[in-house]
């Protein structure tokens, strides 16, 4: 059984990832600009997670209530062999840190604004939120740190 080309494989198996802080395109900072250069832009989108100020970024935690919503960006990874290692470094995300890491990155279901839902990346905050402010809008863009 031939699972095909390497490209076949990234049409029927696309890596997204979902982004909701520095990485957004709004903040104009150097790592969206190398996003936009590894990933097209796919929608506006939310992750069911709580956003909290960890210091002049956001971290992002899952919730099981439907009505957290963290406000992000999805992009459709051009080369996720290539892309990801590089953010993973900018997020301090691998053996290489200190453990526990300070974000994980793991395969979320996000829900895009035109309805449909897709699993992407989200670097995930891995520390305990005890003594951390809440973002209230779940919007980094709207309420910068």
């Amino acid at each position: 059984m031939s699972l095909g080309t390497r490209e076949d494989r990234r049409i029927m198996n696309p890596d997204y990832i979902f982004v909701y802080g520095t990485l957004r395109r709004d903040t104009n900072s150097e790592m969206s600009h190398l996003l936009a250069r590894q990933a097209e832009f796919v929608d506006d989108a939310t992750y069911q997670g709580r956003l909290f100020k960890v210091d002049y970024y956001p971290g992002a935690v899952p919730s099981n209530d439907p009505n957290d919503a963290v406000q992000g960006e999805v992009y459709l990874l051009h080369q996720a062999d290539v892309a990801l290692p590089l953010l993973d470094q900018y997020e301090e995300f691998g053996q290489e840190f200190f453990e526990p890491n300070e974000y994980i990155r793991l395969k979320q279901t996000v829900a895009l604004k035109n309805g449909h839902n897709v699993a992407a990346w989200v670097y995930v905050y891995n520390h305990p939120t005890e003594g951390l402010e809440l973002v209230e809008s779940a919007n980094f863009i709207q309420q910068p740190l």
